[in-house]
This record gives structure tokens, sequence and C-alpha cells, in this order.
């Protein structure tokens, strides 16, 4: 019986399943000469590219999203002196 690739691509999406060292963990995140995404270091798929100022933007609109859901979330908690109000909806 063969051996399975390790790493590849299938239609036209890369993966890699050797165990990740270290540097290449590292490495993987940090391409200056690359674009926005480079290759997983470890799964399938693509990931940012640290080293490109356009990943940065998006973790700054991603973080500003998940603080606004936050606050938003915590607004909308009802209080304690509140009790959830039963609606009967006649056919």
């Amino acid at each position: 019986m063969t051996d399975k690739p390790q790493s590849g691509e299938l239609f036209g999406i890369p993966y890699n399943f050797e165990r990740p060292s270290l540097g290449r963990m590292l490495s993987a995140y940090w391409q200056p000469d690359e674009g926005m995404f480079v290759e997983k270091p470890f799964g399938i798929g693509y990931t940012l590219n640290l080293a490109n100022w356009r990943s940065w933007l998006v973790l700054a609109v991603a973080g500003g999203l998940y603080y606004q859901q936050r606050q938003s979330g915590e607004a909308t908690e009802p209080e304690a002196g509140e009790e959830p109000v039963e609606v009967v909806v006649d056919d």
C-alpha cells in the first residue's frame, strides 16, 4: 500500500499535514515578499500574512466588529426586575 502525500494541492487549495516545527510556524505568518494570504503551515487553505499591512486592517475591522457585537449584546440582556412577556396569537 502506498503512503498518502502529506502536502500538496487539491483543486487549487493547498494542504499540509506534516508535523510543523516552531520555525515553520513562525515563518509562515510573516512573509514580507508575499501577498495578503499565504499557505497555512498546518491544515487546509490559506491564512493572513502578518507582514502585509492589509492583514492588520482586516484584523482591526474584525476586532472592531467583535467589540461592537459584545457591547450591543450586553445592552439587550434583560434587567433583573424585568420578566418575559407572553404573546398569544389567535388564528
